[in-house]
């Protein structure tokens, strides 16, 4: 969840199937100082096709909880690959995957810790040939070891009948359409999400 580097975007959000970053999948505008954090997320599945996500809380609000995908904002240079496999390393311990190609792009707005957070995110697929019983994180941030309460498996039908919040909010549906109709050929663009 580190992040050295943001840039800006505009123009209108729409879900919509179109590479990441064109003027389709771009954020609604966001004025001209609002710094949008480029973040790379991995929809990681293991061998029985379930979902690893994270559950989250506010640090002051503990019971304030949800559940997300793997991931983080960009360091330095780095392109949105290294980063989605740098995150994956550190938020859960694991390495041995096969990443794959974006399946989703979306920007959110959100509040967390004191403050908004304005995000550009690339959901990539990755696959794992074995399943960890209870990952670890290996690297959190400060911020990451005062917000986090775990990491678990989800099938799909357990992700639906969640009643918990999970976020992308559509993440059951777009893993069941993933999994009956595998990968979209380009990126589809999701909704902007303004929480």
């Amino acid at each position: 969840m580190t992040d050295s580097t943001a840039r800006q975007t505009q123009g209108p959000g729409a879900e919509t199937r179109g590479e990441p970053g064109t003027a389709q999948g771009a954020a609604p505008a966001a004025g001209p100082h609002v710094e949008v954090r480029r973040v790379a997320r991995v929809v990681l599945l293991d061998p029985d096709d379930r979902i690893l996500l994270m559950h989250g809380y506010e640090p002051d609000h503990p019971d304030q909880t949800w559940w997300f995908t793997p991931g983080g904002g960009l360091e330095g240079d780095e392109t949105r690959q290294e980063a989605a496999l740098r995150e994956l390393a550190e938020e859960t311990g694991i390495t041995d995957i096969d990443l794959g190609p974006v399946l989703w792009t979306r920007y959110c707005s959100f509040p967390f810790d004191g403050r908004r957070w304005e995000q550009d995110e690339w959901y990539y697929l990755a696959r794992t040939r074995r399943t960890e019983a209870a990952p670890r994180p290996q690297a959190l941030t400060e911020l990451e070891n005062r917000s986090l309460a775990g990491l678990r498996w989800w099938t799909s039908a357990e992700l639906s009948a969640a009643r918990e919040t999970v976020y992308p909010t559509r993440l059951a549906e777009l893993l069941r359409t993933l999994l009956d109709e595998g990968p979209p050929r380009a990126p589809v663009v999701l909704a902007p999400e303004i929480v």
